[in-house]
C-alpha cells in the first residue's frame, strides 16, 4: 500500500487534532506530554485513504486482516497508565497500524513491538521510516511469546486481548514494571499488572473491547 503523508490534509488540520485532544481531556486524560504527542502525530497516516476523514473520531477503525486501530481514548488511557511508572523501554504486543507504537516512541527511549501479521508489520515499518522514527525495533512473531532477547521491560502494553495473561509476558516484566493488557473473551476488562520482589499484583479496571490475541504468524 502506498502511504501518502498528505492524505486528507484538509481534514486533518491542527484544529481537528486540537478537538481530539480537547475531547481526551474531558475524558480524563491528564498527561500533558502524551496529549502534546497525540496533538502533533498525523493519525490519518495510519489508516487507509478511504477512512482518512474519520481518523480523529473516537472510534476504532478497520486496518485490514481483521484488525483495527484502537480509538484515541483507548490509546491515550493505556499509554497514560503505562507512563505513570516512567519506563525507558517498552514492549508492545500487536504493532497493528503502528499508531500506538508511534505515540510511545515519542515518550520513551526505546519501543520493541511484535506483530504476527506480516503485511501489517511492513506497512507500519514504512510509516515509521517516513516519519523518521528511529527508536522502534520490530519483530514478526507470535505476540504471546513476547520478546525475551531485550527484556526485562519496564513497561509492556498489549493491544489485543488474550483469554488469560500469557506467562512469558509476566516473566519478561522487570521488577517495578507495569503490564497493561485487555483480558477476556466475549467480556473483556483492562488489567494492570505490576511486578515486585515479592510477586505480582493485578488490578482490574474498566470493561473494554479489543480484537483477540491469536497464536501463530500469518
Amino acid at each position: 500500500m502506498s502511504i501518502n503523508p498528505l492524505v486528507g490534509i484538509g481534514m486533518t488540520s491542527q484544529r481537528t487534532r486540537d478537538r481530539m485532544v480537547a475531547r481526551l481531556k474531558t475524558q480524563g486524560i491528564e498527561n500533558t506530554a502524551l496529549l502534546a504527542v497525540m496533538r502533533s502525530l498525523p493519525r490519518h497516516m495510519f489508516v487507509d485513504e478511504a477512512l482518512a476523514s474519520r481518523a480523529y473520531e473516537d472510534t476504532a477503525l478497520p486496518i485490514g486482516h481483521g484488525q483495527t486501530i484502537s480509538q484515541p481514548y483507548s490509546v491515550a488511557k493505556m499509554t497514560e497508565i503505562l507512563l505513570a511508572k516512567q519506563p525507558k523501554s517498552i514492549l508492545e504486543i500487536g504493532t497493528g497500524s503502528g499508531y500506538q507504537t508511534a505515540v510511545l516512541s515519542q515518550l520513551v527511549e526505546r519501543v520493541y513491538s511484535v506483530e504476527r501479521i506480516e503485511p501489517l508489520q511492513k506497512q507500519a515499518r514504512e510509516r515509521f521510516y517516513q516519519l523518521k522514527y528511529n527508536n522502534i525495533r520490530l519483530k514478526y512473531s507470535d505476540g504471546s511469546w513476547g520478546w525475551p532477547e531485550y527484556g526485562p521491560y519496564e513497561g509492556i502494553i498489549v493491544t489485543c486481548a488474550p483469554e488469560t495473561v500469557p506467562a512469558p509476558l509476566i516473566e519478561q516484566l522487570a521488577v517495578g514494571g507495569r503490564l497493561v493488557i485487555p483480558v477476556g473473551g466475549d467480556k473483556q476488562s483492562l488489567r494492570v499488572i505490576e511486578r515486585s520482589h515479592s510477586g505480582v499484583e493485578e488490578q482490574v479496571l474498566d470493561p473494554v473491547s479489543f480484537v483477540p490475541l491469536l497464536p501463530g504468524q500469518i
